[in-house]
């Protein structure tokens, strides 16, 4: 009975953290506690504690007169929609849930069950950083956790929710990681911070500036999702999560759904403007041709030019990447490149097949694209798409120009169904531009050159550009109307369900960082 009572009293001195007075420090700054959140993200009920006993085994600046139970960080399995999953939570309020050598020995541990049991790792993230006193093994601890991120990925999802403050070397295990989460006004990722910046060059920022929410969704690129509080988090987080498989071994989960797979999508045939420089929202296509007009769109401030996200045809979850016309006309660029192949490869590493819509007049010119490597960034998304050997289904809804038209999922890098709506236009440039090269002199010596720029416009158009002339080359598969979109697009993939492409025997491709 008295062995008993010490492991319950032990038990409930592990679960106060760091005590009540920093306990009501996090609730003041808007924070749960991690088991608290941990309770808010999985099912109720569900999650079993692993590790709450270890305490670090320094010495010395203090340390050695505080040994918290479970050294700042929780850590543990339990089930989101009744799926398995491992989940760590650092916490705040022992130790600043800074990271020493037993902190990272246990987060280094669960990420070893969650590679060996193939179930998603997430990571709540709200730490001080490496833990000064502890020196050299803080930075190990670090190391091992890096070292595992890059072991598990692809193998499983990792997902990383940042909920305060992520400094130093701890940016790196959430940047290995597929997906990051941020809380606004409330998480902040940076490599030095403002105290560095302002004795090395002198220049003042605060931290929302430097590494806010904001900042990495729409500039930086580093966060994928963000939200005002931990609630609409870890809601994205468990939304997110129903598109996934457990690991590359296991099948994407598939959905009984209510939205019939032969639906007509009639409203599309409006939907694009026949104007090609008219602009547009690609989402106004993207909802009707998907089950239920549901759409999970990845990193959605950041690179707006391209569009991407997960989405389920028949009930089967796709990976869908679209030019967006309303920004930039849907050009490709720097930001687009990395966006896209980032996407696409993770798509392929975890068997979910790729639905790219095309409407791109061609990569984004100008010498500072030029000059900060648009060769070698979009060459990433060349690089990624015939990488990729899950099903790829290509629709050309209007222009597909020059060598945008080779990288967006073409034949060419293996698609495997290519389609087009009538009016898209296939060439090496825009007809406009493509008569005025071509036919430059003959313009000049033309007694009416606007009548006769017309017609060499509408010639191009029907010789060279239209759809039907790629079709009779073998390149696409079929001109289709827009109303028959979502239902062949699903006969595309159910057809291509048990898709195998064999690949080079090698240890790994060098794609162009």
């Amino acid at each position: 009975m008295e062995m008993t009572h010490t492991l319950h009293t032990r038990r409930e001195a592990a679960r106060l953290g760091g005590g009540e007075a920093r306990v009501a420090a996090q609730h003041a700054k808007g924070k749960r506690t991690a088991r608290e959140r941990i309770a808010a993200l999985l099912d109720p009920d569900s999650f079993s504690e692993t590790g709450m006993f270890v305490t670090h085994r320094a010495a010395g600046f203090g340390l050695e007169n505080d040994h918290p139970a479970g050294d700042g960080v929780v850590t543990g399995t339990g089930k989101i929609e009744g799926r398995p999953v491992c989940v760590f939570a650092q916490d705040f309020t022992v130790l600043g849930g800074s990271v020493g050598e037993a902190h990272g020995r246990k987060i280094a541990r669960l990420m070893d069950v969650a590679l060996q049991n193939g179930v998603p790792l997430i990571g709540l993230n709200d730490s001080g950083g490496a833990r000064i006193q502890e020196g050299v093994d803080a930075l190990a601890a670090y190391g091992e956790i890096f070292y595992r991120n890059v072991q598990a990925s692809g193998v499983i999802p990792q997902l990383s929710v940042i909920l305060g403050p992520c400094a130093g070397g701890a940016v790196y295990s959430p940047a290995i990681t597929d997906f990051v989460f941020m809380v606004e006004e409330t998480a902040h990722m940076f490599i030095t911070g403002p105290d560095v910046i302002r004795a090395v060059t002198r220049e003042e920022v605060d931290v929302e500036t430097l590494g806010g929410a904001s900042l990495h969704a729409s500039r930086s690129g580093v966060a994928h999702f963000t939200a005002p509080d931990e609630d609409a988090v870890f809601a994205q987080v468990r939304w997110l999560l129903t598109f996934l498989p457990p690991n590359n071994l296991t099948p994407p989960p598939s959905i009984v759904t209510k939205d019939d797979p032969h639906r007509s999508t009639p409203e599309l045939r409006n939907a694009v403007p026949t104007d090609p420089r008219q602009p547009y929202d690609v989402r106004a296509v993207i909802e009707p041709l998907v089950d239920d007009g549901e759409f999970l769109e990845i990193q959605s401030a950041f690179a707006q030019n391209l569009v991407v996200g997960f989405a389920r045809l028949d009930g089967h979850p796709v990976g869908i990447v679209a030019n967006q016309p309303v920004m930039l006309a849907g050009v490709l660029d720097i930001d687009a490149g990395d966006k896209g192949a980032r996407f696409i490869r993770f798509c392929d590493a975890f068997h979910i097949p790729l639905v790219t819509l095309v409407d791109t007049p061609g990569f984004l010119p100008g010498t500072d694209q030029e000059h900060d490597g648009i060769i070698r960034h979009g060459a990433k998304l060349i690089f990624a798409y015939a990488e990729a050997t899950v099903p790829k289904v290509t629709l050309i809804l209007r222009k597909a120009y020059g060598g945008a038209y080779i990288v967006m999922g073409s034949r060419h890098l293996a698609g495997d169904v290519n389609l087009a709506w009538p009016a898209a236009e296939i060439a090496v440039m825009g007809p406009e531009s493509a008569v005025n090269v071509v036919f430059r002199k003959d313009l000049v010596a033309a007694a009416d050159p606007e009548s006769c720029r017309a017609d060499l416009i509408r010639r191009y158009r029907e010789e060279l550009a239209n759809p039907f002339v790629a079709a009779s080359r073998g390149y696409l598969d079929d001109v289709i109307d827009p109303a028959e979109s979502r239902a062949r697009l699903i006969a595309a993939l159910d057809f291509l369900r048990d898709k195998r492409q064999p690949t080079p025997k090698r240890k790994h491709g060098n794609i162009p960082l």
